[in-house]
């Protein structure tokens, strides 16, 4: 799916879940989102700039959530959806005061939502998932997009008590998948998969700007702000565009070089799994770009032996004098 990008929109909306809100899309607002499959939460910064005394003190005293939508006609979405963590005003001319909005995206459900249960013999991987949801809900978090996970019941009864995201850990390392929150839903996606959804292609003509680049930590590709860039799943480019890493010829960075040719190699049709993504620009300014993190749809997980363990020598290599 390919969409020219053309006609730049915003908008940003502070309120409660339930209730009156304020639409600050008429002001300028610089921003800063950042998303990844990480455990730890996204985040968002705003700077919004002349903002009334009676506004600053509502979103101060009253406000709790941020719903940041950008984009072009006919390619425009949500970006960031969390809660307010911090607000700082400031000035930066004789003219110009700002508010700064720091947010979260289930930060306090990662940080606070504690399980407290018992599960029946014959619990299964989607049990203990539903189960540590269920206690991030308060929090403002749901369960959002989960895989087939294995239905092998446990044969004894299961006592769930402590943090909700240490079992949602457990569950993700036990299952080979990742876990994460975005936008109020926690999700867990296979390490060897994907989340399905539409696939944006990314080219010059839908926003591409200058070209991917391969780096020891994937494919990095910068783009006009795109909504549709979502974290864990897929995008697609032209293989042909990427500028290839240069390796070393450094006999001690050869297990280095292996393990990039693992992690960061080109998919051969083009299809990138997204790792990390951030959207960043101004309302009344020329910044406007999406920037991700891909690694090909099929990477494959790496052998202890590209691991770099120091002194520890690879497995099956003698270490010179003993």
């Amino acid at each position: 799916m390919g969409i020219q990008q053309y006609g730049r929109k915003a908008s940003l909306i502070i309120g409660k879940n339930d209730g009156p809100a304020l639409d600050l899309s008429e002001l300028r607002v610089k921003f800063d989102i950042k998303r990844g499959d990480l455990q730890t939460p996204n985040s968002g910064r705003f700077r919004v700039y002349n903002v009334s005394e009676t506004t600053r003190l509502r979103i101060e005293k009253e406000f709790t959530r941020v719903v940041f939508q950008g984009g072009y006609q006919g390619n425009y979405g949500i970006l960031f959806d969390g809660y307010i963590k911090q607000v700082r005003r400031g000035r930066e001319s004789q003219t110009d005061t700002y508010l700064d909005i720091t947010a979260a995206d289930g930060d306090s459900a990662y940080n606070f939502a504690v399980v407290n249960t018992t599960l029946a013999a014959g619990s299964t991987s989607s049990d203990h998932v539903a189960a540590a949801v269920q206690a991030m809900n308060p929090f403002g978090v749901t369960q959002g997009y989960v895989p087939t996970l294995p239905a092998n019941g446990l044969p004894r009864g299961k006592v769930m008590f402590g943090m909700a995201r240490d079992f949602m850990r457990s569950v993700a390392k036990t299952t080979q998948t990742v876990w994460s929150i975005q936008d109020g839903k926690a999700i867990l996606v296979p390490e060897t998969s994907y989340m399905p959804g539409d696939i944006p292609v990314i080219t010059v003509e839908t926003g591409m700007v200058g070209l991917p680049v391969q780096t020891q930590n994937g494919i990095t590709i910068k783009m006009l702000l795109n909504p549709n860039v979502k974290i864990s799943q897929l995008i697609k480019i032209d293989n042909d565009s990427v500028q290839r890493y240069e390796y070393s010829l450094n006999v001690l960075q050869q297990a280095e070089n292996q393990r990039i040719q693992h992690q960061a190699k080109l998919q051969d049709d083009g299809f990138y799994y997204v790792m990390a993504a951030e959207h960043s620009g101004d309302t009344w300014g020329n910044d406007w770009y999406t920037e991700t993190i891909c690694l090909a749809a099929d990477a494959t997980v790496l052998p202890n032996q590209f691991v770099n363990r120091g002194d520890v020598p690879p497995d099956g290599v003698i270490k010179k004098f003993g």
